[in-house]
């Protein structure tokens, strides 16, 4: 983990998310990478049938005020004792947030994003989803989600919830290199397949040999029983063992595909009450 990205849009949930970056990046020696990501920019811009932009922006001047902004913050940051020594890059970048976020990664390598959410609910949920969700579902790194109110990271217990097959194998080695930057107990969730009934010894079993492939020992297992809702097992199953963090793998679904069978990855970090990263299978 070398090189960290933390979109902000200046609120106090993003400003958090970079608060729990700023510790990452010192405790991993990595890069902060800081942006702002102006989306207006599309409707400013005067097309030939209208010649006025469909929305009244002066650009350059909300380009300057963004820029400064970036920089209040990044110096901000810098001020504070236990942070002065990262290397923070600051940008400002126009279009929308997915493309150019995806842009960035690709061109400066970027290990892991780190960004905060208020969520979303309802219909917009269900119709949009939020920006969180979206760069989830698109991101070819892992998605650190910090929910509202969380401004530290202070990892004792993770859940790691998962169907333990084969394409799981990446999640765990995640998990490895994390419990070696922060050192925390793991647990084990198994979520059931309602297709299929193992027994808890193939599961223990399956569990052992995918964890002991990742380098992961001690690693305990649970089995919540049959649930059709994932999402809801995994946020009680976390209040329950006072977890600090879910680390749980990703599909990244889209169009077609995800409409009918959704993402509880990105219902989970949506709506979780401790950081869940997201980790692309």
């Amino acid at each position: 983990m070398k090189r960290i990205l933390v979109p902000t849009d200046f609120s106090d949930p993003s400003l958090n998310a970079l608060n729990v970056a700023a510790q990452l990046a010192v405790l991993a020696d990595a890069d902060l990478y800081l942006l702002h990501v102006n989306e207006m920019f599309p409707y400013a811009i005067p097309v030939s049938e209208y010649p006025f932009p469909v929305v009244g922006l002066d650009l350059e001047a909300y380009d300057r005020e963004m820029k400064n902004k970036i920089q209040g913050i990044k110096t901000h940051l810098l001020e504070k004792p236990r942070f002065h020594q990262i290397r923070i890059h600051a940008a400002v970048k126009d279009g929308p947030m997915v493309p150019v976020m995806t842009e960035m990664i690709e061109d400066e390598c970027i290990d892991l994003i780190v960004m905060g959410t208020l969520g979303a609910s309802g219909w917009k949920e269900a119709l949009i989803g939020s920006n969180t969700e979206r760069i989830i579902r698109h991101a070819t790194c892992p998605v650190l989600v910090i929910p509202e109110g969380i401004d530290t990271l202070d990892v004792k217990r993770v859940l790691v919830p998962s169907t333990l097959k084969s394409d799981q194998q990446g999640v765990f080695k995640a998990v490895k290199a994390w419990q070696e930057l922060l050192g925390f107990e793991v647990q084990s969730l198994y979520l059931n397949d309602p297709l299929n009934t193992p027994t808890h010894g193939s599961i223990e079993a399956e569990k052992n040999r995918i964890t002991e492939q990742a380098g992961l020992r001690n690693v305990y297992l649970h089995i919540y029983g049959l649930s059709l809702n994932g999402e809801s097992a995994i946020r009680s199953y976390a209040a329950d063992m006072k977890a600090d963090l879910i680390i749980m793998g990703t599909h990244q679904r889209r169009g077609l595909s995800h409409l009918m069978f959704g993402s509880v990855t990105e219902d989970t970090a949506n709506h979780a009450e401790v950081p869940v990263l997201a980790v692309p299978i």
